[in-house]
């Protein structure tokens, strides 16, 4: 720079000198004036720079131009590529090193009229030559791209499902039949791969021309011919993996069904692009364009950003789309897909250029923990609308209870994904912050919002059971529920998040469903055998005995045929149930028949007034909460 600015201060000071010296001799005085001024103006160097001025100099500029212009449209105008001969390819590069040098040498004088002019040329010569450096810069590559797709690849790997991508001195890489193939198409387990999507040879000889077009002031265009070509082969490689261009608009109209399908396509099509196909890219263009990084950097952006934008796109459409429950766990896959990418973006997308890509990522990586947030607010939602229509046969389970159960269950499986996503914020459990089931300062956000749905789950079937006309019935409704809920909880992670404690009290809220369940109901029977013979005559108390009795067999019967069509769904629990009720009734029985047994009214003629003997309760009683109407056959 300071030798630079040293030849302008001479040439200022030649310049100077001509203006003003109308004569030979005064030409001289003003040099000798100058030179004791300053040392670098010595006669010598600046008459030196005056006599370039000369016409035989001037000259000598016109004949070098008047080479470089053979030279240069000699090579310029050539049917065949230069590159196809590598002599032709260094004479032709030559050539141009030969008119940049020309150009930087006489650019000090520019200000010359006849100078101008000769610079003008230079850069008509040398737009010239850029313009066929561009041409065979395209060429280098597609012709070189075609040949790696047809003899390079191999794709023995299909087999085994692994991606297999044949370097440079791969013995088995053979076409097939001319098969246009590309180095991406089978599932891909090793991610640890690098693609050499062109020779050796290729790259030394766009690096080269690379340096003389960034030279030349014309690195934007070599960085838009090299991103164009590269381009397709990403497009081309994301469309073998299945990834079609789909605008938001279009995913946005897609079925479900379909996109879950496309989903699985994205997943995979991302993991590729962002392990293999950016890294390989990012490393071609280090390689194309070394000691050029604002042109590398620049070639890699436009090379990568439309395939980042058409992936970024669906995953944003997926963000924006429905909150509908059933679509959670594919968005969750998406969600952990685009975090586990989150390190491929940061490293691949750094510098100026690809900036605005790595932040649009982390913006809708984001927007789909929004989306997630918002399909449990669906969820809630949809709990709280779930209507209390219609009683279900026989205290069954509800379907509402066995859909939030198993969605619940089936979402803790991405517990550490959902836990990072309710921790960053949960807007949607705030009404729990008012209950007093969970002490939240102890608790995840995660643990809150699933509290808050059970509590709301808990709310509603309460709303269901007051459907039911009998009690009893009510009680084994929520008994059913109540027991399949806790077990559910008790057998994933659900348990670690909701705690002890709150199994604890729901396994109680079960037992006293039970204690509701017999009061409500054989306690009813029960209370028909009760009676205080002490102050009646023999004969009143026989017949109070058999009136009880006769009472106590039709309330039995009645009971045991409405029971036999309630369910219990829980085999243990239907079990549980089955002795509970023998235990409790099968005393007060035996004891009201020992008591008649007894009476001397009564005595040995009891027999004849005994519609059920003990083993016949019991056996009534193990055939209650089948479902399907049991045995209404007496038995004596």
């Amino acid at each position: 720079m300071a030798e630079n600015g040293e030849d302008k201060l001479i040439a200022v000071a030649r310049h100077i000198a001509k203006s003003l010296g109308r004569t030979e001799t005064m030409a001289d005085d003003i040099l000798q004036f100058f030179s004791t001024f300053d040392g670098r103006f010595s006669r010598e160097r600046l008459s030196e720079k005056i006599d370039s001025d000369d016409p035989r100099s001037y000259a000598a500029l016109e004949e070098t131009l008047k080479s470089l212009d053979r030279r240069i449209s000699l090579y310029v105008s050539a049917d065949q590529p230069i590159w196809s001969v590598s002599a032709d390819a260094s004479a032709f590069l030559d050539a141009i090193d030969e008119l940049l040098s020309t150009s930087r040498d006489w650019n000090s004088l520019a200000a010359e009229k006849s100078i101008a002019a000769c610079l003008d040329r230079v850069d008509e010569l040398l737009q010239q030559a850029m313009f066929r450096l561009d041409e065979e810069f395209r060429m280098l590559i597609e012709r070189s791209a075609e040949a790696f797709d047809l003899s390079r690849l191999c794709d023995r790997s299909e087999a085994n499902g692994n991606y297999s991508f044949v370097s440079d001195d791969d013995e088995d890489a053979d076409a097939e039949d001319g098969e246009d193939r590309i180095p991406v198409a089978y599932p891909v387990s090793d991610y640890d791969i690098v693609i050499d999507a062109l020779p050796s040879g290729t790259i030394n000889d766009l690096h080269e021309i690379a340096k003389r077009m960034v030279a030349a002031g014309f690195g934007k265009e070599c960085s838009h011919v090299y991103s164009s070509c590269r381009r397709d082969f990403l497009e081309e490689s994301l469309s073998r993996l299945g990834l079609r261009k789909l605008s938001i608009q279009e995913v946005q109209k897609t079925t479900w069904s379909e996109l879950e399908d496309e989903i699985e396509r994205w997943i995979k099509a991302a993991n590729v692009a962002l392990r293999i196909l950016f890294p390989s890219e990012r490393r071609l263009c280090d390689r194309v364009f070394f000691g050029l990084s604002l042109a590398a950097d620049l070639s890699f952006m436009e090379v990568c950003r439309g395939s980042t934008i058409q992936l970024l796109n669906f995953a944003d459409a997926i963000a924006i789309g429905s909150r509908s429950p059933e679509r959670l766990f594919k968005i969750l896959d998406v969600f952990e897909t685009l975090r586990d990418l989150m390190p491929e973006f940061d490293a691949l997308f750094s510098d100026q250029y690809c900036l605005f890509l790595r932040t649009e990522s982390v913006t809708i990586w984001k927007r789909l923990g929004e989306a997630i947030r918002g399909i449990f607010m669906e969820l809630e939602n949809l709990i709280r609308r779930d209507p209390a229509k219609a009683a279900v046969p026989g205290g069954d389970l509800h379907p509402i209870t066995r859909y939030v159960m198993n969605y619940l269950r089936a979402a803790c499986g991405s517990r550490q994904t959902l836990e990072q996503i309710f921790e960053e914020n949960l807007p949607f459990a705030g009404d729990y912050r008012n209950s007093e089931k969970m002490d939240r300062s102890t608790s995840s956000s995660l643990s809150v919002q699933m509290a808050w749905i059970m509590e709301l789950l808990e709310s509603n079937l309460e709303a269901k059971s007051k459907i039911y006309r009998d009690s009893a019935l009510c009680s084994v409704f929520l008994m059913n529920n109540g027991r399949y809920i806790v077990q559910k909880v008790k057998d994933s992670e659900l348990g670690s998040l909701l705690g002890d404690d709150w199994i604890r009290k729901h396994t109680a809220k079960v037992r006293q469903c039970h204690v509701n369940y017999q009061r409500n109901s054989w306690s009813k029977v029960l209370a028909v055998l009760k009676m205080d013979v002490s102050s009646l005559a023999p004969n009143s108390a026989s017949r109070l005995m058999k009136e009880k009795l006769k009472d106590f067999n039709s309330q039995f019967e009645k009971m045991c045929k409405a029971q036999s069509t309630w369910i219990i769904v829980d085999d243990q629990l239907r079990t549980e149930l089955r002795i509970s009720v023998a235990g409790y009734v099968l005393p007060a029985y035996r004891s009201f028949l020992g008591r008649m047994q007894n009476a001397p009214e009564i005595g040995r003629h009891a027999g004849k007034h005994i519609k059920f003997s003990l083993e016949d309760i019991e056996a009534r009683i193990n055939e209650l909460f089948q479902g399907g109407g049991g045995s209404t056959g007496d038995r004596k």
